[in-house]
């Protein structure tokens, strides 16, 4: 099971293992507060994609297609989360204010196919 929650609500038992999917650290969040297992700032989008995209929801269709591009050059990289999903539960952590348009729901969507 993978699911994507905002770093800003509080951790719960069902969360599993707590993945930080954001390139930058979230402002005003301790690392007490977020209650990490996993930072993997390498999986997150390139900062010319993220600072393009710029949570502009007109532009969500090309950020997704893009961001896929890139994971699929971070074979390793989603592998290896897909695999850990497989055996617990997954939550992707993301910053963004945006729920419905950032990158953890791509990623997501990618390690899902990964099945």
């Amino acid at each position: 099971m993978i699911q994507v929650k905002r770093v800003y609500d509080p951790p719960t038992p069902e969360d599993g293992l707590r993945v930080l999917v954001e390139r930058l650290w979230p402002r005003g969040v301790t690392r007490e507060m977020a209650r990490l297992d996993l930072w993997m700032k390498e999986i997150a989008p390139s900062t010319e994609l993220r600072k393009w995209f710029s949570h502009d929801p007109a532009k969500w269709e090309g950020f997704a297609e893009r961001y896929t591009k890139e994971l699929a050059e971070k074979p390793d990289l989603v592998s290896s989360l897909a695999q850990k999903s497989r055996t617990t539960p997954v939550t992707l952590l993301f910053s963004a204010h945006d729920v419905r348009h950032n990158s953890a729901i791509v990623l997501k969507r990618v390690l899902e196919q990964q099945g």
